[in-house]
């Protein structure tokens, strides 16, 4: 393969983990596409502050928003002025033509837009995400199969021990006891967890 080919095959996106209790999140859209990021979101983070606009809008979204206080739902028609003060919107209408538009009514107020199954229209992608007591995994293929990403969640979820959460807990106390400078916690953090790789 060509430095070429290397370059265009590399997955250039920039992870970072977001407190969405500290945002201001926006659903664009009540079926199945705003149902699935929806449930999503809040699976991942159940105090998620969110505002769902769509005329109309699925029982799973009824019964999501009833359960999780934070979210708020507009039965309506989208307006621009939705955007305004959010920091994040999620477009998944039915309508292409009206998530593009959307999408560039974010951009003008510089709010972060994933549109669903548009990849090339997204500033970020939802992806898939493995989580087991404190450790959270986010798993993404640039958007070329969510479904291969999805695939590989599940076989990460099957081979992380049930243990972990405790051992993290663990590594957290022991951390916290450690009364040397930072470069020699370092070092012995990393001796007692070289075990936990190890290819044997």
């Amino acid at each position: 393969m060509s430095n070429a080919q290397q370059r265009e095959s590399r997955n250039n996106l920039f992870p970072i983990f977001l407190k969405p209790e500290r945002l201001q999140l926006l659903i664009v859209g009540g079926g199945n596409a705003g149902s699935e990021k929806l449930r999503f979101l809040l699976k991942s983070s159940p105090t998620a502050r969110v505002t769902l606009v769509a005329p109309e809008v699925s029982e799973e979204i009824t019964t999501l928003a009833a359960s999780h206080p934070n979210v708020t739902l507009l039965l309506r028609a989208f307006s621009p002025d939705d955007l305004k003060g959010k920091d994040v919107v999620i477009i998944a209408t039915e309508n292409p033509a009206l998530n593009r538009a959307i999408r560039e009514q974010a951009k003008e107020l510089k709010v972060l837009a994933n549109v669903a199954d548009t990849p090339h229209l997204c500033d970020f992608y939802l992806g898939s995400i493995v989580t087991r007591g404190d450790l959270k995994i986010a798993i993404s293929t640039n958007g070329r199969s969510p479904t291969f990403a999805r695939r590989f969640r599940e076989l990460l979820e099957e081979s992380l021990p049930d243990e972990l959460p405790q051992l993290l807990k663990s590594l957290h106390t022991l951390r916290d006891r450690l009364k040397v400078d930072f470069s020699q916690k370092v070092k012995i953090l990393n001796a007692l967890t070289l075990n936990l790789i190890s290819k044997e």
